[in-house]
């Protein structure tokens, strides 16, 4: 049978806005891809990392909640990605200042779809089979899994769904990878917005660290053959 990989995909600022300030300013979508059968020594390091850093093992770590305090969990959490191997990052950033939807005859809506495939169709190998996690944003999940799957399958003339079976919602904070996704995705929105360094010292310091795990500036592009963190800056 065929390898199954885990993919745990999250995003930030997707929404449309009617002003864009630095707040909301650089869309990102990403995942992290996992072999399932390493799913679970996985969480269980990530666990023993919380715990290690007096937090309870069950805690959810998110950006938002970076601080002086637990800043040294969250750099034992991303340097633990960069260290193991089975574990990939690939995102996608976008400047809302070069939208332009009715130019392209396109709602912000189809544009996010793009993003999202642009994202996704990275990790896809006809020689594996894919389940995808997606954390949990709105109502209208269901409607956004399901075109979603269509665009995916049809992308990689999957009408079967024999290579990506599974596209569901799940919650971030009963999921450890989805943790970790939802803090790359915010360094790279981060770097982008705050070019200079932002006014957190302990966000500043995990950009850097990003920064220097991936070789990347978090601003540009990797090379599309970077396998273990991947960025495309998406240009109109």
């Amino acid at each position: 049978m065929k390898p199954l990989i885990n993919i745990y995909c999250d995003e930030s600022c997707h929404l449309e806005a009617k002003k864009i300030d630095a707040s909301n300013r650089y869309m990102v979508i990403g995942g992290i891809s996992c072999p399932a059968e390493q799913r679970s020594g996985v969480f269980k390091r990530i666990s023993q990392i919380k715990t290690e850093n007096k937090l309870p093992s069950y805690s959810e770590v998110k950006w938002t909640k970076v601080s002086n305090k637990n800043v040294d969990c969250y750099r034992d959490l991303i340097n633990y990605f960069f260290d193991q191997n089975d574990l990939s990052f690939r995102g996608v950033s976008v400047d809302k200042e070069q939208l332009r939807h009715k130019e392209f005859k396109q709602t912000h809506d189809e544009f996010y779809y793009k993003m999202y495939w642009l994202m996704l169709e990275w990790f896809i190998e006809p020689s594996n089979r894919y389940h995808i996690y997606l954390d949990i944003k709105d109502t209208q999940g269901a409607e956004k899994i399901q075109k979603l799957h269509e665009v995916l399958s049809n992308s990689q003339h999957d009408f079967d769904r024999h290579i990506i079976q599974r596209i569901q919602e799940v919650r971030s904070h009963e999921i450890a990878l989805l943790q970790i996704a939802d803090i790359l995705i915010a360094a790279v929105s981060y770097a982008c917005r705050y070019p200079s360094g932002g006014e957190s010292k302990a966000k500043n310091d995990l950009v850097e660290l990003v920064k220097s795990r991936s070789w990347s500036s978090l601003k540009r592009s990797t090379t599309l053959g970077a396998r273990k963190f991947n960025l495309l800056q998406w240009t109109s």
